[in-house]
């Protein structure tokens, strides 16, 4: 997949393009159906597959605020597009200017112009620009004046409910990953780099953990959940605690992961975990003796969860 960072970097090589644009925040089930139309038009009639996306989130800069936590960062939604097979990945720099473009011009000048756009797929719901204006009866008028196609997906519906980046994120937040997965089409994960703790795991407990300094920014409710770990080129079983360890005295948030049957060291190392199910709350044990028996309970109870089929990951 190429990927460019502005339209001008992109626009000499392209001929006419099937497009579709959005946050993509999760590149979940949703997503993966308007991505899916992208392409199977593109093939069908010798355009380009293209996705437009934005960094940072429009949230970030038109409330001035980080929040809601994303559910992909941009590393990431990037991995994601490349995998679905779209073709051309534009990512735009979003600003207030770009906001408060009425949406014919955005569409003309870089959607029609510069990405030589021909047809354009959009999802259920989506709208842009200035006031949200640029919604399916104004592109279709827009497509008439300046010769480009729309179509609009109905939403994906999964267990009753439309797919949304938003529900995702509650489900995540509410520590619910098990259900997050038909959704997202995969387990939420969580990245980063494996920091010094303080050694409780292996020294005290006879379980070693290896801390994980986030990158991502939106982690899962504390408790004690079922893992798959990514070292490498490697994939290992595990057990992580996110959580403030109650029963040393509250500290800091903490995401420790314990591998299964692992032995080596990671400090410094960069690992993703793929967050299963959630085995149970966080709480305050009376002490080393009672905590260990509760860890290798949830070892066990983990293992199980693991060797299902539906567990399973590629």
């Amino acid at each position: 997949m190429i990927v460019a960072r502005s339209i001008e970097d992109i626009h000499d090589a392209l001929t006419d393009t099937c497009l579709t644009i959005g946050n993509f925040d999760g590149v979940h089930m949703g997503h993966a159906r308007l991505l899916r139309r992208v392409r199977e038009r593109a093939a069908a009639t010798g355009m380009l597959s293209v996705a437009v996306t934005f960094d940072p989130h429009p949230r970030r800069v038109l409330l001035e605020k980080n929040e809601p936590p994303l559910l992909t960062l941009t590393e990431q939604k990037l991995e994601l597009l490349d995998q679905s097979g779209i073709q051309v990945a534009v990512l735009l720099p979003f600003t207030k200017a770009l906001a408060a473009l009425a949406p014919e011009d955005f569409v003309r000048e870089n959607l029609v112009t510069g990405l030589c756009m021909r047809e354009m797929i959009i999802g259920y719901d989506y709208a842009f620009g200035k006031g949200r204006k640029g919604n399916f009866e104004l592109l279709t008028a827009l497509g008439g004046k300046y010769g480009f196609c729309v179509e609009r997906l109905e939403p994906v519906i999964i267990d009753g409910a439309v797919v949304s980046s938003t529900r995702i994120r509650d489900m995540v937040q509410a520590g619910d990953v098990w259900d997050a997965k038909p959704l997202l089409g995969r387990f939420y994960q969580v990245r980063g780099t494996v920091v010094r703790g303080r050694d409780r795991g292996g020294r005290l407990l006879g379980f070693p953990t290896a801390n994980l300094a986030p990158a991502d920014e939106l982690v899962p409710k504390p408790g004690v959940y079922a893992v798959w770990v990514d070292v490498g080129e490697r994939i290992h079983p595990g057990v992580t605690n996110i959580g403030y360890n109650p029963t040393f005295g509250n500290g800091a948030l903490s995401i420790e992961v314990h591998l299964l049957d692992f032995t080596g060291d990671l400090y410094g190392q960069p690992i993703r975990v793929h967050f299963v199910q959630r085995l149970r709350s966080e709480r305050k044990f009376s002490g080393v003796e009672e905590l260990s028996a509760r860890i290798r309970e949830d070892i066990r109870i983990g293992r199980r969860i693991l060797a299902e089929p539906e567990a399973r990951i590629a």
